[in-house]
């Protein structure tokens, strides 16, 4: 089965040519929570990701909750201008209304005052009490129309409800009614599907491969698909999804995919609703082979950069600053990457745009 193609062109395959020495680099999943989010979901003890950065990542643990000089200073260091803050997984999903509500609106409230302070250095994605889908609605209109947020950020599921769940469908059409996107961002599979296929080969293989290494990817992709297939991108045709991690498996596996097309009835192919309606983005894995792939896929226009800041530690510093100045691509594709892309996507609503002087402006520093 055939499925529109975005191959790089010759003028997006050169790889002689350099960035400027402002590249203005936009990071677009830079994570951060609060002490009050962290300590309910260790209460809660449903996700294990709270859990391995609370008692094995204490550094990880400090700088989720820094929105001030220390990780201005990190992404100085990086050569990254801009961060849309988001809280890190799982949000507030896993817990009950009465908790998540309040919760995401002062987590919310945080990566609002953070914006505010710095107007120049972040943007931010909104997190939502999705356990009860009608204050989640509620609470991604107030964030956007209040709080001046430029999205949100959701995750596969809540409970046993994936995103494609009709109770969730108001999020969606608030998204797209307000023209800002929705990342889908990993979590790890149901426990049940962890038994199965993530156990048996040692506690750390097994963590891994249920998280990093396979497990949290799947599930995305598996949502995307999902949301796809239930003819999300039918109903809300403007609706742009983000997906990181080079598109989740899902965008690197779109022509098998698309055999799902006519079975599901859609109006546009599986094929057609990714290139037409998802947004790809580095996710903190600088691979140039991937990035490729990606546009190959869904084009140079819909590709945009992240870092998954703080999760790649001091240590990813140095590929963050090269990781673009360094792909074969022209400078003009480079741009779009680091910054452009982000901008028409993401930015829009809030009015950076590339000429923006609130754009903060710095040298990258030179490689030694």
């Amino acid at each position: 089965m055939m499925m529109p193609s975005a191959h790089p062109t010759t003028e997006t395959l050169d790889a002689g040519s350099e960035l400027s020495e402002d590249p203005r680099m936009v990071g677009v999943e830079e994570h951060a929570w609060t002490a009050e989010l962290r300590d309910a979901l260790i209460k809660d003890g449903t996700d294990d990701t709270v859990r391995m950065i609370a008692n094995g990542w204490p550094e990880a643990d400090e700088q989720l909750r820094d929105v001030g000089d220390r990780r201005l200073q990190r992404m100085d260091a990086s050569g990254i201008d801009l961060q849309v803050l988001s809280i890190s997984a799982p949000g507030t999903q896993p817990l009950k209304p009465s908790e998540a509500i309040p919760l995401a609106r002062d987590a919310n409230d945080f990566l609002a005052g953070a914006v505010s302070a710095h107007p120049d250095r972040y943007a931010a994605f909104a997190t939502l009490p999705t356990s009860d889908p009608e204050a989640a609605v509620q609470e991604f209109e107030r964030c956007v129309s209040t709080l001046g947020m430029v999205g949100a950020m959701l995750f596969p599921r809540t409970g046993d409800r994936y995103l494609d769940h009709e109770t969730f469908r108001g999020i969606f059409e608030v998204a797209e009614k307000l023209e800002v996107p929705v990342y889908v961002h990993p979590q790890f599979p149901p426990q049940a599907v962890r038994d199965i296929h993530f156990s048996g080969l040692g506690d750390k293989v097994d963590m891994l491969l249920a998280s990093g290494g396979w497990g949290w990817h799947a599930e995305v992709g598996i949502a995307a698909l999902r949301l796809i297939l239930a003819r999300t991108f039918d109903r809300h045709p403007n609706l742009q999804v983000m997906l990181g991690h080079w598109g989740e498996m899902l965008v690197p596996f779109v022509e098998r995919a698309n055999v799902l097309s006519t079975p599901a009835g859609l109006d546009r192919s599986v094929a057609e609703c990714i290139t037409e309606n998802v947004l790809v983005t580095a996710g903190g894995i600088y691979s140039h082979r991937m990035l490729l792939d990606a546009i190959s896929t869904v084009g140079v226009d819909r590709v945009l950069f992240a870092s998954d800041d703080p999760f790649g530690g001091e240590p990813q510093i140095p590929a963050t600053r090269t990781f673009l100045r360094t792909a074969p691509l022209s400078a003009e594709a480079k741009t779009k990457i680091a910054r452009g892309n982000a901008e028409r996507h993401v930015l829009k609503t809030v009015g950076l745009k590339p000429a923006d002087p609130r754009l903060h402006t710095q040298q990258t520093p030179k490689d030694d």
